[in-house]
């Protein structure tokens, strides 16, 4: 949390309570406070919501809802008042509804249902009346995609909610809707950096477009609330879809690019952006050190900054702070010529193409 603090980072997001994570993060926080009355950080808590069958091995009922689902609510409002301080956004379910989460997602009644117990919670002097309740979900889930989505119950949704939590993912979509990917014809001769530059610049492009299309669902419903980022990111190790043998979409230098567009994009639009992530996960995809589920943060394992925040490094914003008892240090040995041995060019469009 101090590292996150130095880096001006003033609120993160939890994605469940069923596990111990988020209570401690919670501890941490306070005793943070407790330490320096000046340290600031704040908690968008997620509830984990899933469909009947999702923990079993049985065929999931994405029409019902899991039991558990109950208890999780119940936990984090008893986080929420615990933390009144900390807590301000309760998140129910993260990407809960949308239908490639083929093994648990639910349907937005499900969700529905669950925001609205918190509102009247909110109403009741249950839950503070400044305490802001939405759904994280993919842009498809928000009505972003198509009609397949645009049902009664997520326009209900959009009224009860207090405000969108939208996630948009360009580097997911390198491999599974590369349209925008490919270098086109007509930028073939630039040098490969600049093909680099190109694509990225595309891939801010996307994100807006999906970000767009959930601004233009919600007016065509008569609704106008706030839409923010509620996940994006970029991975800088693959060796899957988005590596050397897929899309090329994968290395430190493209993860910093997008980094900054969306900094730059959400900043000057006033979008508040959870960006995925702040450190390295070896658990996301464990039988793989080098899926690149593992590989979103922007300080690694070995506490080295990747080359997203090197400046901070630079600007002494670290100095003094360790993780795991090491110093934060560059990647590469702060070598970016060596950095850019790792970076290659997106596929031309003309060999680009959608799985089937």
């Amino acid at each position: 949390m101090k590292l996150l603090s130095a880096m001006g980072i003033k609120i993160v997001r939890t994605y469940k309570v069923y596990l111990p994570e988020a209570t401690n993060l919670l501890k941490a926080i306070r005793e943070l406070k407790q330490e320096d009355p000046g340290f600031e950080m704040y908690v968008m808590l997620g509830a984990w919501i899933d469909c009947k069958n999702a923990r079993n091995d049985k065929e999931p009922d994405h029409d019902q809802e899991n039991e558990a689902n109950t208890s999780e609510i119940e936990v984090a409002v008893n986080l929420a008042n615990q933390y009144t301080d900390i807590v301000k956004v309760i998140a129910v379910g993260n990407e809960a509804m949308v239908k490639w989460a083929a093994k648990y997602y639910v349907q937005p009644a499900v969700i529905l249902k669950w925001v609205n117990h918190l509102q009247e919670l909110k109403k009741s002097g249950k839950l503070s009346k400044d305490l802001w309740i939405t759904s994280s979900d993919d842009f498809a889930s928000w009505g972003g995609l198509g009609t397949e989505y645009h049902t009664e119950d997520l326009e209900k949704l959009y009224h009860a909610v207090d405000y969108v939590s939208m996630h948009t993912y360009p580097y997911h979509n390198t491999h599974y809707n590369p349209e925008f990917w490919g270098v086109p014809e007509e930028e073939e001769n630039l040098s490969d950096i600049e093909k680099i530059d190109a694509a990225m610049l595309r891939a801010k492009k996307f994100a807006m477009s999906q970000y767009d299309s959930v601004s233009g669902y919600m007016k065509s419903i008569g609704v106008d609330k706030p839409i923010h980022i509620g996940e994006t990111g970029w991975a800088s190790t693959s060796n899957g879809h988005y590596g050397p043998e897929g899309s090329r979409a994968t290395d430190e230098y493209k993860q910093a690019l997008y980094y900054k567009h969306m900094r730059d994009w959400t900043n000057a639009e006033g979008i508040s952006c959870f960006y995925f992530e702040g450190f390295d996960e070896q658990w996301k995809d464990a039988k793989n050190a080098k899926g690149s589920e593992n590989h979103f943060g922007l300080i690694n394992l070995k506490s080295q900054a990747k080359y997203p925040i090197w400046n901070l490094v630079d600007d002494g914003t670290f100095e003094g702070l360790t993780r795991d008892g090491k110093p934060i240090t560059k990647t590469f040995n702060g070598d970016k010529d060596a950095l850019l041995q790792d970076v290659l060019v997106p596929p031309l469009a003309s060999e680009t193409k959608a799985p089937q």
